[in-house]
Order: C-alpha cells, then sequence, then structure tokens
C-alpha cells in the first residue's frame, strides 16, 4: 500500500482535510478528504502517463504551504515517487516565475485552483494540464521499504510523523519545507486521523483558533 493510501484510507471522505488561510490575501479554502483525493489522483496520473513516474523515481517539490501542494504531495506518493527537495528529477514543482532544470510544472497556487492560462517557454502550466485526468487512480502497490521522501522511506515517515492526538485539528504557520515542514505540518495531521488549517501570511491566529477550534499548534 502506498504512503497516500496509508494516510487517506482511515479517512471519512467528507471530513475537511486541508483547510488554506492566506491572511494578507484574505482568503480562506477548505477541502475535504475525497476533494485532496481527486487533485493527488489527477497528480498521480499525470506523472504516471505524462513523466513515466514509478516507485523510487524522484520528484521535486519547491512548494509553498498550500492545498494545491498537498494534493502534489499526496499525487507523487500514490504514484510511489521519492519526493525531494531539489533536482535533478523527472519532474520539479515550481511556483509561478519560477524556474528549474530538467521538466518544470508550475503550480499557479490559486486559491480557487485556476491555472496560468497555459504552458510557456519550456514551463508546463501544471493546474491546467493535471486537471485532465481521472480523478481515481489505480497504481501498483508501493513496498514499506521504498524511498518516499528526502532519503526516508515510507515505513519511516509513517513513524515520523507519529505522535499527535487521535484526530488533531492542527494550526500550523510553517513552511511546508522538505523533509521537516512537510512532515510536520502535512503528514502528522494525516497520521493523526485529523486535519490541519494552514496560514499563510499569519496576522489572525487567535481568530482561526476560535473559527476552525484546532487543538494544536505547529
Amino acid at each position: 500500500m502506498s504512503l497516500t493510501d496509508t494516510l487517506l484510507r482511515p479517512l471519512r471522505p467528507a471530513q475537511p482535510l486541508v483547510t488554506h488561510y492566506d491572511d494578507a490575501a484574505g482568503t480562506r479554502v477548505e477541502l475535504s478528504v475525497a476533494t485532496v483525493a481527486n487533485w493527488a489522483a489527477k497528480t498521480a496520473n499525470w506523472l504516471v502517463e505524462e513523466h513515466d513516474v514509478e516507485p523510487g523515481v524522484e520528484v521535486a517539490v519547491r512548494l509553498p504551504a498550500h492545498w494545491q501542494t498537498a494534493g502534489i504531495l499526496l499525487g507523487a506518493w500514490w504514484a510511489g515517487a521519492h519526493v525531494v527537495a531539489a533536482g535533478p528529477a523527472a519532474v520539479t514543482f515550481v511556483a509561478p516565475g519560477e524556474s528549474a532544470d530538467g521538466v518544470t510544472a508550475a503550480v499557479s497556487l490559486d486559491p480557487m485552483g485556476r491555472d496560468l492560462g497555459g504552458s510557456t517557454d519550456g514551463v508546463i502550466d501544471f493546474v491546467g494540464e493535471a486537471r485532465l485526468f481521472g480523478d481515481d487512480f489505480a497504481g501498483s502497490p508501493v513496498p514499506g521499504s521504498a524511498l518516499a521522501l528526502a532519503g526516508m522511506t515510507v515505513a519511516e515517515v509513517l513513524a515520523a510523523g507519529a505522535g499527535l492526538p487521535a484526530g488533531a485539528r492542527v494550526l500550523s504557520t510553517r513552511e511546508w519545507t522538505v523533509p521537516d515542514g512537510v512532515l510536520a505540518a502535512l503528514v502528522a495531521p494525516l497520521v493523526a486521523g485529523g486535519s490541519v488549517v494552514q496560514v499563510s501570511n499569519p496576522a489572525r491566529l487567535d481568530a482561526h483558533r476560535a473559527a476552525e477550534r484546532t487543538t494544536v499548534d505547529v
């Protein structure tokens, strides 16, 4: 079973999984388990069908904390990819305006999931391409010994993410650096069967704690 299967399968499809605030922009977006799983499936299908990603192949993720980043990470793990911080890699995911060597996929980071309007100058408009792929993913099994995150195996990632109370609703201001931020702010809440409220450009944390009924700060 892949890391993504292990993290998502115990959760109820309708329960909130990732809530993302950007206090500078004044935006709030909440995605359920089912919606995040759909984005992850599209990502996994795109990686496998377009870029031949299979267990052990490296995929670089250079993205800020965001609900789109969650879908990309879970999709990469569903395909069995080894997520790293930088290339060389089969695909490197970057924020708009950034560049990388090799196959580069720019992620819009738009709160409503809009794309970048098309691929340009050798940089792939990831959202524009990935939304055309299937909402379900049926990949090959991924062993617990497979590399998943910055040299850590699937089993090691799950062990490193343990420790939060069951069902924790986490308020996070952590950047999703690979591996530490990803482990603390995304993997750990999911291992606990909980959810994450991620706040970018934090300015109203007390209000978010009260409104979202968070139980743990990261």
